[in-house]
């Protein structure tokens, strides 16, 4: 069982990617923001960072720049939660540091394939 950390500010998207996270087993910590999401990383140190891509404060590829840019938080796993499905975005959010990447509407069998296979690579 993994402790992910879902950065989202959707309500209606928070509440699904918990239900998502608790039914694949693990448990959820929740933030609503880049920088309150940053702060969690630091006090919880998840074993994943579920970030959504569009965040209010600032976007989501920033905020993975900064925790990959820190030696403590570096090692954390973060898969982007995205609405962005264009063709090369998938790319561009592996290339600026993410590990992951899962598409919105969530689909629960990819969702949870895509977390697992994340967790795997890094144990």
């Amino acid at each position: 069982m993994a402790k992910i950390l879902i950065i989202e500010d959707s309500p209606a998207n928070m509440k699904l990617a918990v239900l998502l996270v608790g039914s694949a087993g693990h448990t959820s910590l929740q933030a609503e923001d880049a920088r309150k999401g940053i702060a969690a990383v630091h006090a919880e140190r998840p074993d994943l960072i579920l970030m959504d891509m569009q965040l209010p404060d600032m976007d989501g590829m920033e905020a993975t720049a900064i925790l990959k840019a820190d030696e403590s938080t570096r090692d954390i796993p973060v898969v982007a939660l995205t609405a962005s499905a264009m063709k090369g975005d998938r790319e561009r959010m592996l290339s600026a540091g993410c590990d992951g990447y899962i598409e919105k509407p969530i689909d629960f069998a990819s969702f949870v394939a895509e977390i697992n296979a994340v967790l795997d690579r890094r144990r």
